[in-house]
Formats: structure tokens, C-alpha cells, sequence
């Protein structure tokens, strides 16, 4: 289980953490960030390795993949469906992740 709040963040601070995480935008109580890859190997790849990182964190985001294309969405659901800081970590993690 991690340490991040589960706390609803103010869409503020939900948009000043973005500023240091590339290609995230948030909206409508969701932050969200389309990854396009070469392949459909390397889009079901990279959501493997996104899966593997959400279960350590007990955090799961939703994915959406059309052929090379990942979309992934982040918020807290036993937190009104609002950005918490864990959504924040969980977006920093998945930059690491993307090789794009």
C-alpha cells in the first residue's frame, strides 16, 4: 500500500504538479496523457509494465489501447473520483516507464 494521500487535491495544485510532468492535462476531475508507440507489441508492452507498477502501488488507472495508442487515466475512486497525490506518484511512474 502506498504513503501518497488519498486526499482530494484542489484543481490548482492538481495543475501546478502537472507543470513537471510532461504530456499529462487534466480535466474533468481526471488527469490523462496518450502515449503513441510503434507498434500494437510495444503499446501492449508498455501497459504490461504500467500494470505491474499500479498493482505495487495498489492504484490501478484506466487504459485504453487502439492499435500503438495508450491513453491512460488517473484519479482516486475512494476519493470522489478527484487527483490525489497518489495519481500524481502513479503519473510520474508511468513517465519513467514510456520509452516515447
Amino acid at each position: 500500500m502506498s504513503d501518497f494521500s488519498r486526499k482530494p487535491l484542489e484543481a490548482e495544485a492538481v495543475i501546478k504538479a502537472l507543470s513537471s510532468l510532461s504530456g499529462w492535462e487534466f480535466s474533468s476531475d481526471t488527469i490523462t496523457r496518450v502515449f503513441s508507440f510503434g507498434s500494437f507489441r510495444e503499446a501492449m508492452s508498455f501497459m504490461v509494465r504500467v500494470g505491474f507498477e499500479a498493482e505495487d502501488m495498489d492504484h490501478h488507472p484506466e487504459l485504453n489501447n487502439v492499435y500503438a495508442r495508450v491513453r491512460v487515466s488517473l484519479n482516486t475512486h475512494d476519493a470522489g473520483n478527484k487527483v490525489t497525490e497518489l495519481d500524481l506518484e502513479l503519473a510520474g511512474r508511468i513517465n519513467k516507464l514510456s520509452w516515447i
